[in-house]
C-alpha cells in the first residue's frame, strides 16, 4: 500500500476498487461555485497557474487568485467547480462565448477533471466558444485541439492581470459541430 503515496488523493478510492479510468469518467460532480468555495478555488488556481506560468517560461509573473480575479473578471459569468470527496479539484468559468479560466489541482491531472470541465462550458456555449492558451503551455493546447479548438492566430503582448510581464499565446476558436 506504499505506492499509494503516488496515485492523486482524488483517484485512491478508484484505484483500490480498480475502477480508477471508469470511475472518473463516469462520476464527475460538476456544480456551480458557491462563495464557500472560494479557499479552495485559490488553493487550485494558484498551484496550477505556477505549472502553468512555468511551462510558458513566466513563473516570475505568477499573482495569487486572491490579486487577480476581480481585475479579471473571474465572477462576470459562470463558474463552475469540479468536487471530489468535498474538495474542489477543478473549476472553469466562461461568459459570453469566452472560456476565460479552466484550473485543475496538479494531483488530479491527467484524470479527464479539465475535459469535463471544458465539455459543460462547450455545452452551455453551445458548441461555439473561444480561448486564450500561453506559448509553451503544451497541454492545454492539446486539451483543446483535442476537442476541436483550432489555432486561430499567435499573438504576442502583455500578459493579462500582470502586464509587466511579455508574453505570447494563441487564440483559439471552436464552432458548433466541431470535434
Amino acid at each position: 500500500l506504499r505506492s499509494l503515496s503516488i496515485i492523486p488523493p482524488c483517484a485512491r478510492k478508484a484505484f483500490l476498487r480498480g475502477q480508477l479510468s471508469s470511475n472518473v469518467r463516469r462520476r464527475m460532480p460538476i456544480r456551480p461555485y458557491t462563495t464557500t468555495d472560494w479557499t479552495q478555488l485559490c488553493t487550485v488556481h494558484d498551484s496550477a497557474r505556477k505549472d502553468e506560468l512555468a511551462a510558458s517560461g513566466l513563473l516570475d509573473a505568477f499573482l495569487t487568485l486572491e490579486q487577480t480575479a476581480e481585475n479579471e473578471g473571474l465572477f462576470d459569468g459562470q463558474v463552475l467547480v469540479y468536487e471530489s470527496e468535498g474538495l474542489v479539484r477543478g473549476f472553469v468559468a466562461f461568459a459570453d462565448q469566452e472560456l476565460t479560466w479552466l484550473y485543475v489541482d496538479p494531483a488530479c491531472y491527467r484524470l479527464g477533471i479539465g475535459r469535463k470541465l471544458l465539455r459543460h462550458a462547450i455545452e452551455a456555449c453551445g458548441g461555439n466558444i473561444s480561448t486564450e492558451v500561453l506559448v509553451g503551455n503544451d497541454s492545454a493546447l492539446q486539451l483543446y485541439l483535442s476537442e476541436g479548438f483550432r489555432i486561430l492566430r499567435r499573438v504576442d503582448g502583455k500578459l493579462t492581470g500582470n502586464e509587466s510581464f511579455a508574453a505570447s499565446g494563441y487564440v483559439l476558436q471552436r464552432s458548433a459541430g466541431d470535434a
